[in-house]
């Protein structure tokens, strides 16, 4: 079972639907143990970063996410389940992240207003090296994206693509049974669930 942790952020029910869609048996929990038990998890959100972390720690998920991950058990942040991974952020004054990967989040800027922020809708990523997640999806393909925030990892090898918008910023992320996706695979269609399909695999073999 994939454990999908619900501290009161994020898409859950599509997350979940996309899961259901492609045949990957998941739940919806808070409860620790649930997640101590699960044999993947997926961290979703979308929000602010600060709000995110409280709710977490209130709910007293943090523990099991930080155990789930030393053991090996394969993990998918999506938005913000991929930044509270670093370090921290500077949304709304700094934020202390769970500080798996150094590096902070910061805010897009930009000096005209050509470019709107949150960046919102498709975008493509370029892949710079092919965690198996990817295995079936080509360089170049677009993904939806809703985010005012990007993460700048100190480590450049943990980055697999990278995406334009001003600037190249970091999409996605891969280290080891880390996964973690700054695009919303719940709500990136057939591409989207391929991602969500070939994780559930991952999952199954791993277990």
């Amino acid at each position: 079972m994939i454990a999908i942790i619900d501290y009161g952020m994020g898409n859950l029910k599509s997350v979940e639907k996309g899961f259901l869609k492609v045949g990957v048996d998941v739940r919806v929990t808070r409860n620790p143990s649930d997640i101590d038990d699960a044999a993947g998890i997926v961290l979703p959100g979308v929000g602010a970063f600060r709000d995110c972390m409280r709710n977490l720690t209130e709910t007293s998920l943090i523990g099991s996410i930080i155990r789930s991950i030393e053991k090996g058990k394969p993990y998918l942040g999506i938005c913000l389940g991929l930044q509270i991974l670093f370090t921290e952020s500077e949304e709304f004054g700094l934020s202390k992240g769970l500080d798996i990967f150094k590096g902070r989040v910061v805010r897009f800027r930009f000096s005209s207003n050509d470019l709107k922020i949150p960046h919102m809708g498709w975008n493509n990523i370029r892949i710079k090296k092919r965690p198996p997640l990817l295995n079936r999806i080509e360089d170049n393909s677009f993904f939806y994206f809703v985010h005012s925030y990007y993460v700048v990892p100190e480590d450049e090898e943990i980055i697999a693509t990278t995406t334009d918008y001003g600037l190249e910023f970091t999409s996605m992320i891969w280290k080891d049974n880390i996964f973690a996706t700054q695009f919303h695979p719940e709500k990136s269609q057939t591409l989207g669930l391929k991602i969500l399909k070939a994780f559930g695999d991952l999952v199954s073999v791993h277990s």
